[in-house]
């Protein structure tokens, strides 16, 4: 009797354990069965785009340090990068003349660092602490935002004051205000010792 009585106490849980179980086995029948798709490498896709986009970079104490701008960007998934139209960045140092690099196509790399600009490509210096304008022409100009460098690999033509000056390619370091020019470099430079127009 008592056997019995056990046997009706635990029946309620067994039934309750044997629903639960039936649930479950009819769940997983049904359950779609999931397939590990490999993971797709990733395409030079265009994954967004944008008009009229301006980026701003700062310094360590908050302050401009240069500022992207273009009338058209598409950015692409496997580089990270942009494709500018008419794009334009100018950097900004205190106590130094604004420099300005334009393109009539650019490519900004994933993390801003590098700036790549094309076709009729300039970059303008304004004048300042008795320096006159200085511009230089080129295809091709690569901007190095975190050093603070422009240079190309293509012929470029330099224009200072009335000094005209072209070369095989430049490197211009805006921070020391130094020019190195390469390859083959001629041109008409003035000076407050020289006659205008004399060539060095």
């Amino acid at each position: 009797m008592t056997r019995r009585i056990r046997l009706l106490q635990w029946l309620p849980v067994l039934a309750m354990a044997a629903l639960a179980a039936s649930t479950y086995w009819l769940l997983h029948l049904n359950l779609p069965t999931i397939t590990h798709q490999p993971i797709r490498p990733k395409s030079h896709t265009a994954d967004y785009f944008a008009d009229n986009f301006s980026i701003t970079t700062l310094d360590v104490s908050g302050q401009t340090q240069y500022r992207i701008n273009a009338t058209k960007m598409i950015h692409y998934e496997d580089d990270d990068n942009i494709d500018a139209t008419l794009p334009s960045i100018r950097a900004f140092n205190p106590g130094q003349p604004d420099v300005t690099a334009f393109g009539n196509r650019g490519v900004i790399k994933g993390d801003g660092s590098i700036v790549d600009l094309y076709d009729d490509a300039r970059v303008l210096r304004a004048p300042g602490s008795g320096d006159p304008a200085m511009s230089a022409y080129s295809q091709h100009f690569k901007v190095l935002v975190n050093d603070d460098i422009v240079k190309t690999e293509k012929p470029v033509k330099l224009v200072r004051g009335p000094s005209v000056m072209t070369a095989s390619g430049m490197i211009y370091n805006n921070v020391t205000r130094e020019m190195h020019l390469l390859g083959q470099v001629r041109g008409q430079i003035a000076a407050s010792d020289t006659l205008p127009g004399s060539s060095k």
